[in-house]
């Protein structure tokens, strides 16, 4: 972007959105073509010349608008995180925007189109979208036009948005009111098993007074989110045994114990029909919802009708409470659970063993080995012996009940009060950004690994994302409504041209 802006006079809210609208009208052209090459790069994390490919070309990107770019690698290997920063001067906050490049694995036979060949449609597939060829005239790309790729949304959407951002505002020749440093991630959707040894061993370049993620979608009412927190999250699998080998069961049901009945009942004490984990002193570490959150939740456009009838339930947990309340307790989700047959493989049998598969969400003050504590005590409350390896033969005659219990590593939630400095910042740039008042999420129901982040730097972090809510992110079709990319640009020229003037 060649020589650094000066933060100086604040451009007028109304004068600041027609410079970023007009500047993406004129270069759409361009800036979806950048965002079709971009996408045309298998970007796996465990392809590892192709996601040096995306890495090299992402670095090409940033350079070529005057970003001081280098790799930041592990000491161990994986994929390098792409680095840049733009100073600048006189701004007194330095703000990291953070994305990924890599991208889910794909099943082809599963794709209208092969994934990292960018397709056009004139609308979404499933309102029978056509394929149409790309645009070459300035000022003609439509909003409802959607672009079919992997990672079409979720990253590499984002990230051409952050960087068309800093040339909309430079062609406006608005300042950033920021020092700005770029982190893109290449291992996020493999499960970031580097992440923190980058961190680590970056800590004092990566030093900052916030990051802001642009990771997931806005709300399902196409309204801009600013989401301040995201929940937590483990995992484990459970087995509990039963007989030796499977056993006919006329001739010893009634006398030898059933794995999937044990199973099922070990289950259902630990979570009720209504949501509530039955757990002991499950919520002990759950704070109650602040006044500031019960705010930022009555504001928030309800969606819950509509998304019940999108996926056909007669109701809801909780006596249909509404969703955007749920996502602030903890949740205990039962994955699958296998045992025996059904249908066609069904038999008369008492199998040998059966397997449940569960997921917990977390929120603050939770923490993934306190979890498994009060997990495993409950089991041992049922009468079960708790092994971590499948149990010997002496084990399993010494004991009337034996469950094995595996579990993943998982990590916390991270969250920023929703009436912090930062927070009412963010907000008031972002709502400047777009005109109209945006929806601020106390917390995602999803879980994103920012504790990495929080724990390694101490930085406060908000997620400000600009996707599509009906993406298929990390399903096949993978898609962006293209007026959500021009959106977002607007919105990440907005923050960094307003955020360090807010943020007092």
């Amino acid at each position: 972007m060649g020589a650094a802006l000066r933060a100086g006079a604040q451009t007028p809210a109304n004068d600041l959105r027609t410079k970023v609208r007009n500047y993406g009208s004129g270069h759409d052209v361009e800036i979806l073509r950048e965002l079709s090459e971009f996408l045309a790069i298998p970007n796996l994390a465990s392809d590892g010349p192709n996601i040096r490919r995306n890495a090299d070309h992402l670095m090409g990107m940033m350079r070529s608008r005057g970003i001081t770019t280098r790799l930041l690698e592990s000491p161990s290997g994986g994929p390098p995180a792409v680095y840049g920063e733009l100073a600048a001067p006189g701004a007194t906050k330095t703000v990291v925007f953070y994305a990924h490049y890599d991208g889910q694995p794909v099943d082809t036979t599963q794709w209208m189109n092969p994934p990292w060949r960018p397709v056009l449609r004139d609308k979404d597939a499933t309102a029978g979208g056509q394929v149409i060829p790309f645009p070459t005239t300035a000022g003609s790309v439509q909003g409802e036009w959607r672009l079919y790729a992997r990672s079409a949304s979720d990253d590499k959407a984002p990230i051409v948005a952050m960087l068309a951002a800093l040339d909309a505002l430079k062609a406006g020749g608005v300042a950033p009111s920021v020092n700005l440093k770029l982190f893109f991630e290449g291992e996020e959707e493999a499960g970031s098993a580097h992440l923190r040894e980058i961190l680590e061993q970056n800590k004092a370049l990566l030093r900052a007074d916030a990051w802001l993620f642009g990771d997931g979608p806005i709300h399902q009412s196409r309204r801009q989110q600013i989401v301040f927190g995201v929940r937590g999250v483990t995992g484990m699998e459970m087995t509990v045994y039963g007989p030796s080998h499977g056993l006919h069961s006329g001739h010893y049901g009634n006398w030898a114990p059933n794995p999937v009945t044990l199973l099922a009942n070990l289950v259902a004490s630990m979570r009720n029909d209504d949501g509530r984990i039955l757990i002991k002193h499950f919520y002990d570490d759950v704070a109650p919802i602040t006044a500031a959150d019960r705010q930022a939740l009555a504001r928030i456009p309800s969606i819950d009708s509509a998304m019940r009838a999108e996926v056909q339930l007669g109701a809801t947990e909780a006596g249909n409470a509404p969703l955007v309340e749920r996502i602030m307790l903890p949740a205990l989700n039962l994955r699958g659970i296998r045992g025996g047959g059904v249908g066609a493989t069904a038999s008369n049998t008492i199998p040998a063993e059966a397997t449940a598969s569960i997921d917990f969400r977390l929120v603050p003050h939770q923490t993934p080995e306190h979890i498994k504590q009060l997990v495993e005590a409950h089991a041992r409350a049922q009468g079960f012996f708790i092994v971590d390896h499948t149990p010997t033969a002496a084990e399993r005659m010494g004991h009337a009940r034996i469950v094995k219990m595996t579990w993943e590593a998982g990590y916390p939630a991270v969250r920023v009060a929703t009436d912090a400095p930062l927070s009412r910042a963010v907000l008031r740039a972002t709502e400047e950004a777009v005109g109209a008042p945006v929806v601020g999420l106390p917390i995602l129901g999803g879980s994103l690994p920012l504790y990495a982040f929080e724990s390694v730097l101490h930085t406060p972090l908000i997620v400000l994302p600009i996707v599509n809510h009906d993406n298929n992110q990390h399903a096949a079709n993978e898609n962006l409504r293209l007026q959500n990319l021009f959106d977002g640009i607007g919105v990440y020229a907005g923050v960094v041209a307003r955020l360090g003037q807010y943020w007092k």
